[in-house]
């Protein structure tokens, strides 16, 4: 006769209403198992987890300046401005010729928006200690990782010169592309920026009492378009306006410097030679060593989903292939989609794989297939609903993220397994034919505490991975949630769908609750444990002696690992 259910416990009262609700239960777990679903379609996907810092890139342009100049007077100023801003961790500052970057990095729970306000605000009051004419630029709102497409423009009919593919690419398919939702900034390398060249002859100039500042404050005040006022003529008003903006060598040319004494204007022509040519270049960009090209790289906005960016970016070029000039086509050079498609497909695959042996090992050694459908079916739901909080905390699905998932599925179904057996030993024992149900209830009751706060504690078991910082916590910091959240979830689901799923499905006469290959193996196995409990001090002895042989190797790979 099997004792009533005792359910002085917390955990025994949810077993024992779960398992007698047991349509009401299951229809909640569906409900939440579709909320894991739809989280898992919504979140974002990546290779890999992002690694960066929050850091904020401030660009200085200072053309023709030495790196000892442009440090002086740019970026010594910058960095010690952004020193004392809010929550700085870092501030590194480089300098080159005629360039200056410096990079402020937060510390790293820091909102990379709020961060951008600070610097601007500390910029403001920065650039009021640089030189006349400097402005600093921001960066794009985009991390290390944000380069996730790249192309090239290639013209096979020759028709299209260098200069032509780069003009198309700043002036059309950089704007195209950076409309598309997502999209920080494309970026473009290669070809040559096509400029106006004045080259000033200095024996003229020096005739005619001329300077250089002279020559460029008459040229930049003759490009630019002046508004006069209104006149009303029969009825309608007329806008009058003067149009000076250069658009050929001919007007720079003609653009007069002052007057002789004769009073014949001198023009730009009569002191230097303009023509149109390419601006100076501090690199390239070859494809396939086919030559030189015009390429761009799509960098994606700070914490977007890579694949649908990337899916956008591409959907936008098939769309604009038709108003490319003819004989120009847009190469894909860099598409982090393919690598993020495998990697995804792979951890699919393996946790796939998983969930298929396990649930064909639980089959074979329970020997009763409805039993082994209580963890096939709560194996994939415990998967899903890990995906809630992910999708609330913004976890996207990488590398990192899927495999604690994977590193959690031995033990995910270690409850449900411990439960049916002794479901079975119960159901098997019992020679007074009471209600099964009251048998399946008690049996879970009897072990569902132990297994429920033993799991809790497998899933504490990568807390401290939380304490790590800096690259490191943003690397394994993923696997981690996963983990515990797969742990968690399957501990739940042991006392509440796994009662209700047991009272469902396990039906029909129980003559053991050992199979046959179970009986085998536990006839196998006993002669060891009676030979490790005999002879324990020599087993425990030959043990240490193997692992102190081994560590030195163990610790020589492990070195080695880090080091490439």
């Amino acid at each position: 006769m099997v004792k009533e259910p005792q359910e002085s416990g917390i955990i025994a009262s949810i077993i024992g209403y779960c398992a007698r609700h047991a349509g009401v239960t299951v229809i909640i777990i569906l409900l939440c198992a579709l909320w894991g679903y739809r989280s898992l379609i919504h979140t974002p996907m990546d290779a890999i987890p992002d690694l960066s810092d929050v850091q904020i890139i401030i660009y200085t342009e200072w053309p023709g300046r030495s790196p000892d100049l442009v440090e002086d007077q740019i970026t010594y100023p910058l960095t010690s401005a952004f020193l004392s801003a809010p929550h700085v961790k870092f501030v590194r500052g480089r300098s080159f010729m005629g360039l200056s970057f410096v990079y402020v990095i937060f510390n790293d729970d820091t909102d990379i928006y709020w961060a951008r306000s600070r610097v601007m605000e500390y910029l403001n009051t920065a650039t009021s200690d640089l030189p006349d004419g400097v402005q600093p630029t921001l960066g794009p709102d985009a991390t290390g990782v944000g380069w996730v497409f790249e192309y090239a423009l290639v013209d096979k009919s020759g028709k299209h010169s260098l200069a032509d593919l780069r003009s198309l690419q700043d002036f059309k398919l950089r704007y195209w592309l950076e409309s598309v939702a997502g999209v920080a900034e494309v970026a473009s390398i290669g070809g040559f920026e096509k400029e106006y060249q004045i080259t000033v002859d200095p024996n003229k100039l020096a005739s005619y009492g001329l300077t250089l500042p002279q020559v460029a404050k008459a040229i930049r005040r003759s490009n630019n378009d002046v508004g006069g006022r209104v006149l009303e003529i029969a009825g309608h008003e007329q806008f009058i306006r003067g149009r000076g903006y250069i658009n050929s060598v001919h007007d720079i040319e003609r653009i007069a410097l002052l007057s002789s004494k004769t009073d014949v204007p001198v023009r730009v022509q009569d002191i230097a030679r303009v023509s149109l040519g390419p601006a100076m270049r501090r690199g390239l960009a070859e494809l396939d060593g086919d030559g030189e090209t015009v390429g761009g790289i799509v960098i994606m906005r700070y914490g977007e989903d890579a694949l649908e960016v990337i899916n956008r970016v591409k959907q936008r070029i098939h769309d604009i292939k038709g108003s490319l000039p003819d004989d120009v086509e847009i190469v894909t050079t860099y598409d982090r989609s393919g690598l993020i498609n495998d990697a995804i497909a792979t951890l699919k695959l393996t946790l796939l794989e998983e969930m298929l042996i396990v649930s064909a090992v639980i089959s074979l050694f329970l020997m009763h297939f409805r039993s082994s459908l209580i963890v096939i079916i709560s194996l994939p739901i415990a998967i899903l609903l890990a995906f809630i909080p992910m999708s609330i905390q913004h976890l996207n699905a990488n590398i990192m993220s899927l495999g604690g998932i994977a590193v959690a599925i031995g033990a995910m179904v270690d409850a449900a397994i411990v439960m049916i057996d002794n479901i079975h030993k119960q159901l098997a024992s019992d020679k007074a034919k009471t209600d099964r149900k009251e048998i399946i209830i008690t049996a879970i009751q009897q072990v569902g505490p132990s297994i429920f706060f033993s799991l809790l504690i497998i899933t504490l078991a990568f807390v401290p991975v939380f304490a790590l910082e800096g690259t490191e916590g943003r690397l394994f910091s993923p696997l981690a949630y996963t983990k515990t959240y797969s742990m968690g979830f399957a501990a739940l689901l042991a006392i509440t769908l796994t009662p209700a799923l047991a009272v469902l499905l396990i039906r029909g006469k129980i003559h053991s609750h050992q199979s046959g290959l179970n009986r085998l193996l536990i006839k196998l196995y006993q002669p060891v444990i009676r030979f490790a409990l005999r002879w324990r001090v020599a087993v425990i002895g030959i043990t240490l002696l193997a692992f102190l042989a081994t560590f030195p190797i163990f610790l020589k790979l492990g070195s080695e690992f880090m080091r490439h």
